[in-house]
């Protein structure tokens, strides 16, 4: 029988008293709502996911629901989360599920990573927390612990850290009590280890943290490598009728809030001002500049200018043919679309909402 590390034994003790219990995906356990849950929780803060998992349950409860919904409704239920390429793999992979797994989720490791948007952890999660397998997981939260307690050094993104700490965790992961193990070393991630101002004190594996000892806690795990992140100036071309519709485009799937509506977007002012005059019949003289905005994105800074135009006609006759191979279509703005929208067009279309 082998026996259960030293560092998992303390972790577990440590979690029957002070382990999180409250969290919605903890309760009646399924791989569906693990995997939803393990997925909204990329880069993404508890406090901010649960009333997203609450609602996007409440809409898709299983995954045969969310294999049948529309791609618009799941990426509306994620609006305001970012990363829409997470709710696009979600998508996808419910498809798979069904049609290639009867509905049920494979059982074994390689074959959860086969699906869209899956990873080694997120899969282990899965198997451990909902499907009594074991499995080694290192979201954020784990690579923190684990890369304190050993003093990894490095950025966990470059592959030998990530492979050294992939070892410590297949290390430490226990036999027995393999969900509770997994669970409370997320909780002690996420509640003690923290990123700042961690509570050692608390901590159930201080004496002999390597971080603790030489108090270095803050090196731990290495940072990315900064640099700057250049800015891109674009302009919406944002076209209103008397009847409060407003036009939007569906975006490409690749790139930047693929697969979302927006307005249709220009590298430069006139060129969204001969697209609104092109396709609604409005002027360049008679549509006009709204307040800028700005929007912060992984690689780069985006500053945006809406260019308006009052369309004289309830609602203009769209071109037959689509605008760069998207489709064009005009929505009520009461109440605002229920369709996937960037965060940012959400705040514009509320003030257009508002005003109208």
């Amino acid at each position: 029988m082998t026996a259960t590390p030293a560092f998992a034994h303390a972790l577990l003790h440590w979690f029957d008293q002070h382990g999180r219990s409250h969290l919605p995906w903890q309760h009646n356990r399924t791989p569906y709502r693990v995997w939803v849950s393990e997925i909204m929780l990329q880069q993404t803060q508890v406090s901010t996911a649960i009333p997203f998992y609450e609602r996007f349950m409440a809409a898709m409860p299983t995954v045969r629901d969310l294999a049948k919904a529309p791609e618009d409704t799941v990426l509306h239920l994620w609006t305001g989360l970012g990363y829409y390429a997470r709710a696009r793999n979600l998508h996808r992979s419910a498809k798979l599920i069904c049609t290639d797994y009867d509905g049920r989720f494979p059982d074994n490791l390689d074959d959860l990573i086969s699906l869209p948007g899956i990873g080694r952890s997120t899969a282990g999660a899965i198997l451990c927390l909902a499907m009594g397998g074991r499995a080694p997981i290192l979201d954020g939260n784990v690579k923190r612990v684990l890369a304190r307690y050993y003093a990894v050094e490095g950025w966990p993104g470059q592959r030998a850290v990530s492979d050294q700490l992939w070892a410590l965790a297949e290390r430490n992961t226990p036999h027995k009590r393999v969900a509770d193990y997994t669970q409370a070393i997320m909780d002690l991630g996420a509640t003690c280890c923290k990123r700042t101002q961690p509570s050692c004190t608390t901590c159930p594996v201080q004496t002999k943290c390597r971080a603790l000892a030489t108090q270095s806690q803050a090196a731990f795990p290495g940072r990315k490598p900064q640099k700057p992140k250049p800015s891109r100036q674009r302009w919406f071309a944002v076209a209103i009728t008397s009847s409060g519709e407003v036009l939007l485009q569906k975006r490409p799937v690749k790139g930047i809030w693929g697969g979302l509506w927006a307005p249709p977007e220009f590298s430069d002012e006139a060129s969204a001002k001969e697209f609104l005059h092109d396709t609604v019949g409005v002027s360049a003289g008679n549509c006009y500049l709204g307040t800028p905005f700005h929007h912060v994105f992984t690689h780069f800074k985006l500053e945006a200018t809406p260019v308006y135009a009052q369309c004289s006609e309830n609602r203009p006759a769209l071109p037959t043919v689509k605008v760069d191979d998207e489709e064009l279509r005009w929505f009520s703005l009461h109440p605002v679309p229920s369709v996937g929208l960037p965060a940012p067009i959400v705040r514009l279309l509320k003030t257009l909402s508002n005003n109208a």
